[in-house]
């Protein structure tokens, strides 16, 4: 098989990877966000979340993960348009901002006070 064609099948099987893996991450930010606003009593707007960011992050154990903010839209009176965020490193949500509230996601072995 010629380099181009095993280049281009890399390429495109990297591609495709990618796609997938933020299908995933915007699925588990869907879910987090909609948690977010009915434990808070807030609707939760449109039922999806838009990317916003995208860079690679090192997590807790040094690995390098891919840092992506979605954002989505809520509103506290169902007359206004309000704006929230998730940013998930890798596939665990970090942290997820519905204002005024800013959640702080600790990880397994951390506790808040």
């Amino acid at each position: 098989m010629p380099i181009y064609e095993s280049l281009f099948l890399l390429l495109a099987g990297l591609g495709v990877w990618f796609w997938l893996d933020t299908l995933k991450a915007r699925e588990i930010g869907i879910r987090a966000a909609q948690a977010a606003c009915a434990e808070e009593g807030l609707q939760f707007l449109d039922d999806t979340v838009a990317g916003a960011g995208l860079r690679f992050a090192r997590d807790g154990d040094g690995r390098l993960r891919l840092r992506r903010v979605f954002v989505f839209e809520y509103s506290d009176t169902g007359d206004n348009r309000r704006s929230g965020s998730v940013t998930l490193l890798g596939h665990a949500v970090e942290w997820l901002h519905v204002r005024p509230h800013l959640y702080v996601v600790p990880k397994n072995d951390e506790t808040l006070h």
